[in-house]
């Protein structure tokens, strides 16, 4: 694998298991330093950092919750403190509460604002403060902010397409500094939370046009080419990759 990222360091929130683990992976095997966040899961936090590390990179691992501002901020002077100014930031954590509107309860839909929006605000905007020409910042969106096409998905497709806005606008703030913000959206991708063999896989793999579930590890590789020097003109887009969920 060409290592197109040497020299370089990455923080990723919601980076121990799933699309999250495979991100820290593939960014790691690239050549970056790279620390990461997770909230409930130490063994399998212990799992990934141990990957990163097995590939040469200065792996650290930071319990955070993405929905307690002060965490995240913490996170981001801690990852500056052992790797140095971040270079690369990715916004993986999200959630998922699913009900129609009249079940949905407010302290889910706060909290999904809080994990899938809010968050991402608060990490960019402690992290650009020491960021350099060059930093790359991703959004891990989804596909159901263009398509939501079962009920109980109103909130979560809200707060993914409040992504699509903020991306834009941080483009615009940003861009001038030579840092790039662009969101990726998935699809089904095939994780623990979202089995390939699960009860709705087969509804899933009929809204699409390629009809098989997406591995971490092909979003992951988008979010290392968005990361790279070839990306460097690409800012303020969002990245479908979904079998054609939406196509």
């Amino acid at each position: 694998m060409e290592r197109r990222l040497v020299g370089k360091r990455a923080l990723v929130t919601g980076g121990s298991r799933g699309i999250g683990a495979a991100i820290v992976r593939r960014l790691a095997a690239e050549g970056a330093d790279v620390a990461f966040t997770y909230v409930s899961n130490p063994d399998q936090a212990d799992v990934t950092v141990k990957a990163a590390r097995s590939l040469g990179s200065h792996a650290i691992e930071i319990h955070a919750d993405s929905s307690d501002a002060e965490a995240l901020v913490s996170a981001v002077e801690r990852t500056e403190e052992e790797l140095g100014a971040i270079d690369i930031l990715v916004h993986n954590a999200g959630i998922a509460s699913m009900a129609p509107v009249d079940a949905f309860d407010l302290g889910d839909f706060d909290r999904t604002v809080a994990i899938n929006l809010r968050a991402v605000f608060v990490a960019t905007q402690a992290a650009v403060k020491h960021m350099k020409t060059g930093g790359r910042i991703v959004t891990i969106g989804s596909c159901n902010a263009d398509r939501m096409p079962f009920v109980g998905g109103a909130v979560y497709a809200m707060s993914k397409a409040g992504l699509v806005g903020l991306v834009k606008g941080l483009a615009r703030d940003l861009g001038a500094r030579g840092i790039t913000v662009n969101n990726i959206q998935p699809g089904p991708i095939d994780t623990d939370m979202n089995p390939a063999d699960g009860a709705f896989a087969e509804l899933m793999r009929g809204f699409m046009a390629v009809p098989r579930y997406g591995t971490a590890d092909e979003v992951a590789a988008m979010v290392a080419w968005l990361c790279s020097p070839e990306s460097g003109f690409v800012t303020g887009a969002s990245l479908t990759i979904d079998g054609g969920f939406t196509a």
